[in-house]
């Protein structure tokens, strides 16, 4: 029997340490203190990087997700240091510019993407395709039924629901709905018509309006969610489990909202801008509607920021554009390419105090190695090009003539999670600020054999560590690194990046399948290496966590 509903199952370990303390402890240097405002969206990066930097080199960074516009009239207003937008300054869309001298410094990138919920011959469907003529005509109101010629076209061989489509769209002032409606303004105006802006026209009644970003996902995650498609940021589409549809590039081939297509795409930004040059990049494997967050930082002292206050800036922006931009695919977002980072680092340079600009030689950004070049660089050759079969057909190419094969395929609908044989995990003696000999998690094997093959992540979630005798006594999880491998390989199942003990951030997706991709009966075996990094000011004493495994079905 084929399962209607998802499908989880999970095993706990305990993890423990014993914390010791050294005689001596050193200390970052004193730093003056600078306060951020800005976009919701980069707030999750933003707070990332300021734990890390507070760990090492010891600054201290405020920030506040008060939204774009606030935050830049706040910077106009010298009441801040630094404002993280999501609307470029000087494009007619935002209002309150800063009259000190100014620049802007691209820090968060990601992509537009169009969640939906749609069921086709009775299941989710969850691999639709748009041309961007599709996507205008369904938010400008043309397109109103799913089973459209022009849909069907994106999708041939998809039975699509002669269903009414319901776009659900931002009925506050936001940088997608500002992204989108440029880029149907310059790419599709013979379908648009209502010209760019942060505030979604009124198009018809079959529309529904929502505030906020979780406000349209939480819409397609109601009952009456069937049959609607959004616009939202990228990270929040997969932080609600919602499919994104495959957009179609210039190539000619249909693209998901990756971390890699939205990169490679914004290799054709400007530092100022997002337009055409990502629009129309010619790489096979762009995602077109990429797009970037940016921090707004003085060129000049004033009457509040400080050259003390710039080298703290600079400090921090050069982190989060190299070390940084490795934690954006596991918050939903895109590390920005060698381009972007190459501009960016001449405005680091022009803050004053600034502590420097940025080395290319040294920067751990996980897009460019040294010696590496924007049209040649890890990134750009490391991404696989897309398969064939998400090249758009040319019109009438359907048809076909040949001999039918008829064969059966049985499966014995299984799908369980084997734990690690071991139940706990001991590093023995640690002190503050050191790490532990490394520990292997044990091997666990995922089975997928069922009769539907959904596809399934697994996800691992660490408690943090709370002392044994006196429960009072704790520090953050984060302390706990990962680096997880495949022992038994299976083509569709991808593993996660290893996170840094001291720094990782749960839970995160340690491992996912595809849908249509199995593991046989021999399954999918895992296993994964521990690291645990005591902080510097955590008391003494016993400490346990608990590591739980999940495996979700899709």
């Amino acid at each position: 029997m084929i399962p209607t509903r998802p499908r989880a199952t999970a095993t706990a370990i305990a993890v423990a340490a014993l914390l010791v303390v050294p005689t001596t402890a050193a200390y970052a240097e004193d730093s003056a203190s600078i306060s951020g405002e800005g976009s919701t969206w980069a707030q999750n990066a933003v707070d990332l990087w300021r734990r890390d930097v507070a760990a090492a080199p010891g600054l201290t960074v405020f920030y506040a997700g008060v939204g774009s516009a606030a935050a830049v009239s706040d910077l106009a207003a010298e009441r801040v240091d630094f404002a993280v937008t999501d609307i470029p300054l000087g494009d007619g869309a935002s209002t309150n510019v800063p009259s000190v001298p100014h620049a802007s410094v691209p820090v968060v990138a990601g992509g537009i993407a169009f969640a939906y919920d749609l069921v086709v011959d009775g299941r989710p469907f969850r691999d639709l395709r748009l041309s961007g003529d599709a996507v205008a005509g369904i938010f400008s109101g043309v397109i109103t039924r799913w089973d459209d010629p022009l849909l069907r076209a994106d999708n041939p061989g998809v039975a699509l629901p002669a269903q009414d489509i319901t776009p659900v769209v931002r009925a506050d002032a936001a940088a997608t709905s500002l992204g989108l409606t440029r880029w149907m303004q310059s790419e599709h105006s013979d379908v648009w018509s209502l010209g760019a802006s942060t505030v979604f026209p009124a198009v018809g009644p079959a529309f529904r309006a929502r505030n906020g970003s979780l406000g349209v996902v939480g819409d397609l995650a109601q009952s009456y969610g069937r049959g609607a498609i959004t616009y939202v940021e990228n990270a929040s589409a997969v932080g609600a489990g919602l499919p994104t549809a495959k957009i179609l590039n210039t190539a000619g081939y249909y693209v998901a909202p990756t971390p890699e297509a939205v990169s490679i795409a914004l290799g054709g930004a400007t530092p100022d801008a997002i337009g055409t040059g990502v629009w129309r990049h010619p790489d096979a494997r762009a995602y077109p509607l990429a797009t970037v967050s940016s921090a707004i930082v003085p060129t000049q002292p004033t009457r509040v920021f400080t050259a003390e206050k710039g080298r703290t800036l600079s400090q921090f922006l050069e982190h989060a554009l190299c070390r940084g931009q490795q934690d954006a695919a596991g918050l939903g977002n895109a590390p920005l390419p060698l381009g972007l980072v190459r501009s960016a680092a001449g405005v680091l340079a022009a803050i004053p105090g600034s502590a420097g600009g940025i080395d290319l030689a040294t920067c751990a950004n996980p897009t460019f190695v040294p010696g590496d070049s924007a049209v040649d660089n890890v990134l750009l050759r490391s991404t696989p090009m897309p398969p064939d079969s998400d090249k758009r057909m040319p019109s009438g190419s359907e048809g076909s003539t040949g001999t039918d094969i008829d064969v059966t395929v049985t499966a014995s609908d299984l799908f369980q999670l084997t734990a690690p044989t071991a139940t706990s995990i001991d590093f023995g003696d640690l002190g503050r600020g050191r790490d532990g000999v490394a520990r292997t998690l044990g091997r666990f094997t995922v089975v997928d054999d069922r009769n539907r093959l959904a596809g399934w992540s697994m996800q691992i979630t660490v408690s943090d560590f709370i002392g044994t005798g006196d429960p009072a006594p704790r520090f953050s999880s984060s302390a706990l690194g990962i680096d997880p491998r495949e022992v038994v390989h299976h083509d569709g199942v991808v593993v996660a990046s290893s996170q840094e003990a001291g720094r990782a951030v749960y839970p995160m997706t340690l491992a996912s399948a595809a849908p249509g991709t199995t593991t046989t009966l021999e399954g999918a075996t895992f296993d994964a290496d521990l690291a645990l990094r005591v902080p510097r000011d955590a008391a003494v004493g016993d400490y346990r966590s608990t590591v739980t495994l999940t495996l979700i079905a899709r």
